[in-house]
């Protein structure tokens, strides 16, 4: 998959949020989006998935064969884990898992059972989750983006509510799921979530001045 930003601006009111990105996302790579808190990391990951439009400029969807994707069609390939992100909080764990790959595939070599022993959650299988901690809630989000078969996957602050332990366990889980036919594009402003990323976009270079409306 090949995903191409041209032009790509996004604003709230007077405020351009992003403005003039140009930009080539390409198969095989993992990029880090890097900027301060509030300057428009997770808006540019939800322009990118479509759950937002572009205020002007365009997102151009290709895969390996340079066939171009609709832009309604683009969540069928990819996954998102972010923050804001909510979980269905009266399913089981086991309900849940199995709700989300309704809907996508899991990823070569992947099960129910696999996805449980990545998650270290083998005891709370049937536990809903709204009895799951914070931590065990984003490993949750963080597996169920990475083991579905996705030709893209976007992960906003993935170490959110992680110990030590789990800041560990999602460095083994991309180093175990995110291989050289998939696009990995990260939301970040700490260094440990990135640090292997192939490319860095630094978001505040892309400012825009403010609209003045007579």
């Amino acid at each position: 998959m090949i995903v191409t930003l041209q032009n790509l601006g996004r604003r709230y009111n007077k405020e351009w949020i992003f403005r003039h990105m140009d930009y080539t996302f390409s198969f095989g790579k993992k990029y880090a989006i890097l900027g301060p808190n509030g300057s428009g990391k997770s808006t540019l990951l939800k322009v990118i998935s479509g759950s937002l439009a572009p205020s002007e400029g365009e997102i151009v969807y290709e895969n390996i064969s340079t066939q171009r994707i609709l832009t309604e069609g683009v969540y069928q390939q990819l996954t998102v884990a972010a923050p804001y992100m909510e979980l269905i909080e009266e399913f089981t764990l086991r309900e849940l898992i199995s709700f989300h790959f309704k809907f996508k595939s899991y990823l070569s070599g992947f099960d129910l059972g696999e996805v449980v022993r990545i998650l270290h959650l083998e005891k709370a299988l049937d536990k809903e989750i709204r009895f799951f901690s914070s931590g065990m809630k984003q490993r949750v989000k963080l597996t169920l983006a990475c083991c579905s078969s996705s030709n893209m996957v976007l992960l906003d602050e993935p170490m959110s509510n992680l110990d030590t332990a789990g800041e560990d366990w999602y460095l083994s889980l991309i180093e175990r799921t995110i291989g050289t036919d998939r696009i990995l594009i990260i939301g970040s402003n700490q260094e440990k979530e990135y640090a292997f990323c192939d490319e860095q976009i630094n978001i505040t270079s892309y400012k825009g001045e403010k609209l003045s409306f007579l």
